[in-house]
């Protein structure tokens, strides 16, 4: 059975960081692409960061803070988190498709997700 499991969210201060983790089972990420999305109260999913065959995307709004990487002798994808700020408060998923080549990070592409971790940054 497909399975996403995201971990490693918490608190944190403004200009703090943390990396979220991401651990697959069922299948292999190597044959997917990978999503990091979020999802603010009162606000649309919105894609943060993903990576394909075809592309590393990255939101303006985390350029040159977050990165997003996977290991594959693990089947785990990380989203490293510096700099952060109250904006990034928001719960964040995980998500996967074997659209290998897909060249958009919409949530709508994506077709397994896991359940979410909450990350809350405030002083």
């Amino acid at each position: 059975q497909v399975q996403l499991v995201e971990s490693g969210g918490g608190l944190a201060q403004p200009g703090g960081s943390l990396r979220l983790s991401c651990a697959a089972s069922g299948f292999g990420l190597d044959y997917y692409a990978i999503g990091w999305f979020r999802q603010a109260p009162g606000k649309d999913r919105e894609g943060v960061s993903c990576i394909s065959l075809s592309m590393t995307y990255y939101a303006d709004s985390v350029k040159g803070r977050f990165t997003i990487s996977r290991d594959d002798a693990t089947n785990t994808v990380y989203l490293q988190m510096n700099s952060l700020k109250p904006e990034d408060t928001a719960v964040y998923y995980c998500a996967a498709d074997p659209k290998l080549l897909l060249r958009v990070c919409r949530s709508h592409e994506f077709g397994y997700w896991g359940q979410g971790t909450q990350v809350t940054v405030s002083s």
